[in-house]
């Protein structure tokens, strides 16, 4: 070593003498499959912490040239700014370290421009898969991955070319618009349609939410006011200029809501400080998904949670069964709070 910089690379073997073991447990331990090779975690720690000392680090793509399977693996996320997605990209990183592998996950911003220079990427490490989370395009993507003979599977929006797993959107929409119908029949005396905000009408998930807030309308026998069907995008900004126009330019407009998001809701929220502040006196509101913060604001905002655990789990059984259909797998999102 001259001037404080290091000349020789530190290898496994270097490791390996200095953590008094062999190669193969160092290898084991950086790839993350000690716990397999019943090392101890004195032992893996020890290794560990020498590796950080000799600032050594896994070259995965040479580690994967010299294995069947390269252990790496990928997820595609639209955003990163709500509960939901960012529990589904906690929760599988969670599993797939709990499987020896390691996760690569990007955030693309539902530009599927975007969305296929990160698949073009991770193939590039030699993925084992890609996990596409609520892409604009998923079949782009799993031609993508198919001409790269690695598989693809689809998660909250689905696709037509690989297994597809999302929430029920149509049961949970359905049950979520009954409850804040009755809601606003028993507590406000209030036997009218309400104001559907947020989303876009030309995603699957969207679609079937509008779907089942259709079906909850004529199972309590209310006619639905296609004008106030409002899929204005997700974005808070979105939602709140479209209340906004519609309390300008619709006079006898509803008073309850079904909200498409929490994201939705920030708007929505933001327009009722601003435009109604006492709008949840005098009715209630439902959105799909899940905030614990919003529960503390009004006991007159009714949610459902979309099922992470269950989706992630669902997915996981058809990644382990090699499965090459493209089933789609709907999990039924958990009741609403009250």
């Amino acid at each position: 070593m001259a001037d404080g910089i290091q000349t020789k690379r530190t290898t496994i073997y270097d490791l390996a003498a200095l953590a008094g073991t062999s190669a193969s447990a160092v290898s084991a331990v950086l790839n993350g499959n000690w716990k397999k090779r019943r090392i101890s975690e004195k032992l893996a720690e020890r290794i560990r912490r020498i590796a950080d000392e000799q600032g050594y680090a896994v070259n995965m793509q040479a580690s994967a040239l010299r294995r069947e399977r390269s252990r790496i693996v990928g997820m595609i996320v639209p955003m990163y700014d709500n509960r939901y997605f960012g529990s589904i990209v906690e929760k599988f990183e969670q599993m797939a370290r709990d499987r020896g592998l390691f996760p690569i996950i990007t955030c693309t911003q539902r530009d599927p421009d975007l969305e296929v220079q990160a698949a073009r990427a991770m193939l590039s490490y030699q993925v084992e898969f890609i996990v596409a989370t609520g892409a604009t395009d998923p079949d782009h993507i799993s031609d993508i991955c198919r001409a790269a003979g690695i598989r693809s599977f689809n998660l909250d929006l689905p696709g037509t070319k690989a297994p597809s797993v999302l929430s029920d959107n149509f049961g949970g929409a359905r049950t979520l618009t009954r409850q804040v119908l009755q809601r606003n029949r028993d507590r406000f005396a209030r036997n009218e349609p309400l104001v559907f905000v947020g989303g876009r009408a030309v995603d699957n998930n969207t679609a079937e939410r509008i779907r089942g807030f259709r079906a909850a309308h004529a199972d309590m026998e209310i006619a639905v006011r296609e004008d106030c069907i409002i899929a204005c995008g997700y974005a808070a900004q979105k939602a709140e200029q479209a209340l906004t126009h519609l309390y300008q330019t619709v006079p006898d407009h509803p008073h309850g809501m079904f909200v498409n998001s929490t994201i939705s809701l920030e708007g929505v929220l933001r327009w009722i400080k601003k435009e109604q502040p006492d709008l949840l006196q005098t009715a209630a509101i439902g959105c799909f998904d899940f905030d614990p913060l919003v529960d503390l604001l009004s006991e007159n905002i009714l949610m459902v949670k979309q099922d992470v655990p269950t989706m992630l789990d669902a997915l996981w059984r058809i990644i382990a069964e090699n499965n090459t259909t493209h089933e789609v797998v709907e999990i039924p999102p958990v009741a609403a709070v009250s």
